[in-house]
């Protein structure tokens, strides 16, 4: 996975070595090898203040990294899969995490302790995402399921099952009345999050 700063002047990348890469857009910084995973790293993602690094890994594991030369982190657990997904809230005060373990985990910042644990899919979850305001949650996976959650009660308060194979990815569009997912059956499709009619 690939994801810039806000600023795009960094860019980070996992690898299947369990590395991470941070590449520097700036005249004279180079790019760094951050070494902490056990195992290749699914997916990583600034938080929106651009000063952590999540990374999610078939090490079971979560690492939070600071994105500077010395490359220092902080280990999360407490999936029992491989963590699929990562992605922060807007405001970076909470982490969601998706798994093969069938959950979505939820952690708050910069506490970096554990909060809930949403379950309800049927097999491994591929993507989980907050909605712009962070009372919702999105989540879809092999499944063919995506489910919205409530955060604050940490219930499923809509499953979509328009799907015909596994999704692959969620988002909420940017005012969070809508959300979207792409799919394994070739297709992207888009619902209202309130009436939840597909669009």
């Amino acid at each position: 996975s690939l994801n810039f700063t806000k600023s795009t002047r960094q860019l980070v990348s996992g690898s299947v070595d369990g590395c991470l890469m941070l590449w520097n857009f700036q005249p004279q910084l180079r790019a760094f090898r951050f070494v902490g995973h056990k195992a290749a790293i699914y997916h990583a993602e600034f938080s929106p203040t651009g000063e952590l690094i999540a990374s999610a890994s078939k090490d079971r594991t979560v690492r939070l990294w600071l994105p500077n030369a010395r490359g220092e982190s902080t280990e999360l657990k407490g999936h029992s899969g491989a963590v699929r997904s990562v992605s922060f809230s807007l405001d970076s005060r909470q982490l969601i995490t998706a798994s093969d373990d069938k959950t979505v985990k939820v952690w708050s910042l910069p506490s970096k302790r554990f909060r809930c644990t949403l379950s309800g899919h049927s097999n491994w979850v591929r993507s989980a995402r907050f909605s712009p305001d962070s009372r919702l949650g999105g989540s879809g996976g092999d499944d063919k399921l995506v489910k919205l959650w409530d955060i604050a009660t940490h219930q499923c308060i809509h499953t979509f099952y328009d799907h015909a194979s596994n999704v692959n990815q969620v988002l909420f569009s940017a005012d969070g009345t809508c959300v979207a997912s792409c799919s394994a059956d070739r297709t992207i499709k888009i619902w209202d999050a309130r009436s939840y009619q597909l669009l």
